[in-house]
């Protein structure tokens, strides 16, 4: 078996896991994937027996062939053994007639957690002796507070963050400015996620800044463009069909379907690997906010970027260039990467492609979508406590209303959705939900959403009030290159 990765871009690249998850992104702006996915195969009939570690085990095994079963163990029990408030890491909830997975217990109280309390133990195996690594992140809010927390002190690494000013909520800002890591470093831009995201992919290719650094520093992701963070992802998917099989809610076999909130489509490409890999899966639903361009994309196989750009109550989800659906887009073509570097540089020349009908008509069977205004987002979290008792941040509740339209073409297919962050990380939407109002002081509204319902407050988001912050400068993205630099030199000591 090829056990190489290569470039969506290029099936001419071979590059073994470690080194793309050290790179992170392809020298020809592709992304790493895994060109044999769709042969690998993962013996359902163990999973009854497995805790989430040891379905982890077994996929990072399958997905990552040059790790040794010594590494693959340690990076497993260092990520998942006291990181996470719930011993199933990711448990599952019955709320009516369907199930959530709650993927927020980890130490930043949201999804992202699963992927980057992982990829530093990889990375950290998977570093050269003689090289340093500075991982760069573009955030829309969740992804830089894992990741810091994640990175935070690693020897050999450090980490840059860039979050859109005024574009991620006062709690994750809060996190960001309180992880205090000797080797982590936060900027905010002028802009929007995509600003940021595209300025980071541009610093991965600059060559002049890369000549500076030298050899021994890589430059490297700690986005879902990364394998490294996505893989891991695959295996709360497994553990959610693991968990209604415990519960004897369905019988080995039986096809389930998820409801998956996504900005960036890792969430969701996760599930398509899961489904490659075996698990029986009826639907992938996506669920978008009013920025809206991969419901649009279904409805006609036009990806076009070219439209407003909404700051919504779901602001992780404030993206209109989704990065992993490439990725996918190569798989679902039959691994053509003359096709997809031809739609990817059609999109960055003219911000759209059109794929061809034999393609859609593949997607759609395979995926349904649709997206939550932020009014349908804040009715949505406003229904389901009053109705069901159970608390929605606004990312998952994007997926609400999506999901009751996909549960009415399948009802008898079981449901999961994905719950990809604690409400306390959302205080203000959901605040507004509930009372139709929210106090300027977040600490108070935090304080009248758990009166009022109940649910607790994540222990590390009561901490980060009491912590020191650090000073976050505004900066403009074309001086990001230049900021890099300057981190690098200021936590590697360079001359």
């Amino acid at each position: 078996m090829n056990e190489f990765y290569t470039s969506t871009r290029d099936n001419r690249v071979k590059i073994n896991a470690k080194a793309a998850i050290v790179k992170g992104f392809a020298d020809d702006k592709g992304l790493f994937v895994l060109p044999t996915l769709p042969e690998l195969n993962f013996d359902l009939t163990k999973l009854a027996g497995l805790d989430y570690q040891g379905i982890a085990k077994r996929i990072l095994t399958l997905l990552l062939p040059d790790f040794s079963e010594t590494e693959i163990d340690e990076s497993i029990k260092n990520a998942y053994s006291d990181t996470f408030s719930d011993k199933k890491i990711t448990p599952l909830q019955a709320v009516d007639d369907f199930h959530v997975l709650e993927l927020f217990h980890g130490p930043t109280s949201a999804f992202k957690d699963v992927g980057l309390q992982m990829l530093p133990q990889l990375m950290t195996r998977a570093v050269k002796e003689e090289q340093q690594v500075m991982i760069l992140a573009a955030t829309s809010g969740d992804t830089g507070t894992a990741a810091l927390d994640g990175f935070k002190n690693k020897p050999q690494m450090g980490i840059t963050v860039f979050y859109p000013d005024g574009g991620v909520s006062a709690v994750q800002h809060q996190q960001m400015l309180t992880t205090n890591g000797k080797n982590t470093n936060v900027a905010a831009i002028e802009g929007n996620f995509d600003d940021a995201q595209t300025n980071v992919k541009k610093i991965f290719n600059d060559d002049s800044l890369k000549a500076k650094l030298g050899d021994q520093t890589i430059l490297s992701s700690a986005n879902s463009i990364n394998i490294g963070r996505l893989i891991p992802q695959v295996v709360y998917y497994f553990s959610a069909y693991q968990q209604l099989l415990a519960k004897g809610e369905i019988k080995l076999g039986d096809k389930v379907s998820f409801t998956v909130p996504t900005g960036n489509f890792g969430d969701i490409l996760a599930g398509y690997y899961a489904k490659q890999l075996g698990l029986p899966v009826e639907k992938l639903v996506v669920a978008c906010n009013e920025n809206n361009v991969l419901a649009d994309f279904f409805a006609t196989g036009v990806y076009d970027r070219n439209r407003p750009f909404f700051k919504t109550v779901a602001p992780s989800m404030d993206i209109q260039v989704s990065s992993n659906f490439e990725r996918l887009l190569y798989y679902m073509s039959g691994q053509d990467s003359t096709y997809i570097k031809k739609l990817m540089e059609e999109l960055e020349a003219t911000g759209k492609y059109k794929v061809s009908d034999e393609l859609l008509d593949k997607l759609l069977k395979e995926f349904a979508c649709g997206y939550s205004s932020d009014r349908d987002i804040e009715d949505s979290i406003r229904m389901v406590y009053d109705k069901y008792h159970y608390l929605m941040d606004p990312h998952t509740a994007s997926g609400y209303k999506v999901m009751r339209e996909a549960q009415s073409e399948n009802p008898e297919v079981p449901m999961i959705l994905l719950s990809t962050a604690s409400p306390y990380k959302f205080v203000d939407a959901v605040s507004d939900a509930l009372f139709d109002q929210h106090d300027a002081d977040v600490q108070v509204t935090t304080a009248k959403i758990n009166d009022y319902t109940n649910v607790p407050v994540p222990e590390p988001l009561q901490a980060i009030w009491e912590k020191q912050t650090v000073n976050a400068p505004v900066i403009k993205p074309a001086e990001m290159s230049n900021f890099v630099y300057q981190k690098v030199n200021e936590v590697f000591d360079h001359d």
